[in-house]
């Protein structure tokens, strides 16, 4: 895996230092004396290159903030809700349940966004600056590094939205006197793979932070030793880039064959190699993602003018995890990838189109493109993976065609339901299940006795075609409308079940 850098960042920054230094009060961030200070304090020439960096920062803070969460009912009233207050995550999800019960449908709502140009200090970038250049210079594994990987990699004081603080000093002491035992002092990989260990020692995974969206900050993440995949890549990235490491964020906004998302570290070696891994968990070369990639995106510092939410008015309404400013598209490095181009009879209103995964009971927009006469060209698509063209109207996803399976030569197969031709189908289960041989010859089945399930099939949304209470076998339902997508859901269920079609009766999961 390989990534292409943008080597004219550190000459496009330069320029606009130099601009900035004649006149600073021209500074397009709106906390221009904070940065001018910054500028003045790095006025020796020995210190220029300084100056472009703190330029970069400035030049790419806007989105960049601490953002805050509460649990709210549909009115927007306020619960109550800490997961540290329960010992599991289990007892967590049932009192979860039940205050849902109680107020409605809950959700995670913004309470605060504290943007970093309106609470950033000179004393603070100064002090992260100066560190942060120590260990490019110092660090043997960092000296190869360009300014413009440099910028993007090692400099940034944050790594999504949690709260600003100091981070640096602590983890380049942390970790100062164990380097010296490396077998290869110049060596990233070892010198990640030593942090890392430190860290699985003492920071864990706990689902409970799943209904924690506040990002913690390094304060918290010492007190708590305990977070979701954000807090484990952040905290990562902390401990790593004080140190002189290249370490990004990298995440996909849903997996494409199962419910709910990741977010994993990589480390990025002089030589543009990507290397994944699990900061708190699995190192460099041990690392292996669980599930299907439809998508992979990199969180970045530095914004980046050609995402969506440059391209319209109100970014706040843009379907989740593709409404940022600062992420870039690294599929490539991960998985194969197909372009798909899709043709549209577009509304009037519509400009943008968009491809989904089923992902814990809904289709979720996992890319986006740009209409131009009616057509559209999603670029760089994981394959073997079952996509819904949409469009995005009042925040709400609207399928605008055929789900298809894109497959690994780049064909596209379309599901489209035949009520012309009804086929029987005889099922199992409703996710992917390895079984056991059967000594009696008996197929076997993975569902609970007494409970019904549901079997829908898609055609511009789910259609029922009925259900059934379960037994010790598999499900025989008739009259079922052959060659679209099957959802078989168990009543009350959380709805993780796998959507999949149907062939040579077997059930063929995506």
């Amino acid at each position: 895996m390989r990534l292409i850098f943008a080597f004219a960042v550190a000459s496009i920054v330069m320029q606009r230092a130099l601009a900035l230094a004649t006149n600073p009060t021209d500074a397009a961030n709106p906390n221009s004396s904070v940065l001018s200070e910054v500028l003045l304090h790095y006025s020796n020439p020995a210190d220029s290159l300084k100056r472009v960096a703190a330029q970069f920062l400035f030049d790419n803070i806007e989105g960049h903030s601490y953002m805050t969460f509460d649990l709210a009912d549909t009115n927007g009233a306020v619960v109550d809700f800490n997961v540290l207050s329960y010992a599991n995550y289990d007892g967590l999800v049932a009192s979860f349940d039940t205050l849902e019960k109680k107020h409605g449908v809950l959700d995670f709502k913004k309470r605060d966004v504290v943007e970093d140009d309106s609470v950033i200090t000179a004393g603070f970038l100064i002090n992260h600056i100066d560190l942060a250049f120590s260990a490019w210079r110092t660090r043997a594994w960092a000296k190869d590094f360009t300014f413009s990987q440099f910028c993007e990699y090692i400099l940034p004081y944050r790594g999504s939205n949690e709260p600003l603080e100091k981070w640096r000093e602590y983890f380049c002491m942390r970790y100062d006197s164990a380097f010296q035992h490396m077998k290869n002092p110049a060596d990233p990989i070892e010198a990640a793979s030593l942090i890392n260990q430190d860290l699985i020692a003492w920071f864990h995974f706990d689902p409970r932070f799943y209904y924690h969206p506040t990002d913690q900050g390094l304060a918290d993440m010492l007190t708590t030793k305990l977070g979701r995949c954000e807090d484990m890549t952040n905290l990562t990235i902390y401990a790593m880039r004080a140190n002189g490491l290249a370490v990004t964020s990298d995440y996909t906004p849903y997996w494409a064959n199962s419910g709910n998302n990741h977010a994993w570290n990589s480390i990025v070696t002089t030589d543009g190699k990507v290397i994944p891994f699990m900061g708190a968990e699995a190192n460099p070369g041990s690392y292996q993602l669980a599930n299907k990639l439809a998508k992979v995106y990199r969180k970045t510092y530095s914004l980046q003018r050609r995402n969506l939410a440059f391209q319209v008015t109100d970014p706040d309404k843009l379907p989740k995890y593709i409404s940022s400013k600062s992420y870039t598209d690294v599929t490539r490095d991960y998985t194969t990838v197909k372009d798909v181009t899709l043709k549209f009879a577009v509304p009037d209103s519509v400009q943008f189109a968009y491809l989904c995964v089923f992902n814990s009971g809904e289709w979720k927009a996992i890319h986006w493109s740009k209409i131009a006469d009616g057509a559209t060209t999603f670029t760089d698509m994981g394959t073997d993976i079952a996509y819904l063209p949409a469009y995005y109207l009042e925040e709400k996803i609207v399928p605008a065609g055929l789900p298809f399976i894109l497959t690994s030569n780049g064909a596209m197969n379309t599901l489209a339901a035949d009520t012309n031709r009804r086929v029987s189908v005889t099922l199992s289960s409703t996710t992917k299940t390895t079984f056991e041989m059967s000594t009696d010859g008996i197929r076997k089945a993975a569902f609970t006795p007494g409970v019904s399930y549901e079997l829908h099939y898609w055609e511009d949304g789910w259609k029922t075609v009925g259900t059934q209470i379960a037994g010790e076998v598999p499900l025989t339902f008739t009259g079922v409308p052959s060659g679209c997508v099957y959802w078989l859901t168990a009543a009350e269920s959380d709805r993780e079940e796998r959507i999949f079609t149907y062939d040579r009766d077997q059930q063929i999961w995506w």
